[in-house]
């Protein structure tokens, strides 16, 4: 369904060689400035970046996800949709379900559920922030496997990186912010 509308890079390449001649073109002034501005929109239109997927040798997109201490090294490949973390299933590396829907929530959004292996690791910070850093990572490895994802992707936010930490300890203080216990008298 989807497949028959979805422009290939051929057609697109096709489309920004012609838009370029017809710019290289001498062209007869403009009677009003209308119908200039409307050649100017055009040549915009047709210098659209067009993303090339960007695939190793072996068939696969590389992308590191982050989110508080966690970093993640994603390869994506397609597949019947196996995911392994740090050489664990990913049921039993994230037991919990909420962990596993956040993991599955770039398949599920682009449709790909099923279509894609997923081999990472990750290191640094606790479960929920490491389960982030797999989400940015597959999110960013999917946008590179298949640019034409990126609007989806980016439209809810699994292409931005949460940059949110733990603000760090002040010195005369307990903790960042918490002060030690006053004692008046």
């Amino acid at each position: 369904m989807a497949e028959e509308n979805k422009p290939t890079l051929e057609n697109l390449k096709e489309a920004m060689e012609g838009a370029a001649a017809a710019a290289a073109a001498p062209a007869a002034p403009a009677a009003d400035a209308t119908a200039a501005a409307a050649d100017d929109s055009a040549v915009v239109a047709a210098e659209t970046i067009v993303r090339e997927p960007k695939i190793d040798e072996l068939g696969r997109s590389y992308a590191t996800g982050k989110r508080k201490d966690a970093v993640a090294r994603v390869w994506i490949k397609p597949g019947p949709g196996k995911i392994v973390v740090n050489g664990r299933e990913v049921n039993t590396y994230f037991a919990r379900p909420v962990l596993q829907m956040l993991v599955q929530q770039p398949f599920d959004v682009t449709e790909r559920s099923g279509q894609f292996d997923v081999f990472c690791t990750v290191k640094g910070g606790g479960l929920s922030g490491q389960a982030g850093a797999v989400k940015h990572g597959i999110s960013k490895a999917l946008n590179l496997y298949e640019p034409a994802l990126r609007g989806v992707l980016k439209k809810e936010g699994f292409l931005t990186r949460d940059s949110r930490t733990v603000e760090r300890k002040k010195y005369g203080k307990r903790k960042a912010r918490r002060s030690f216990q006053f004692s008046k008298r």
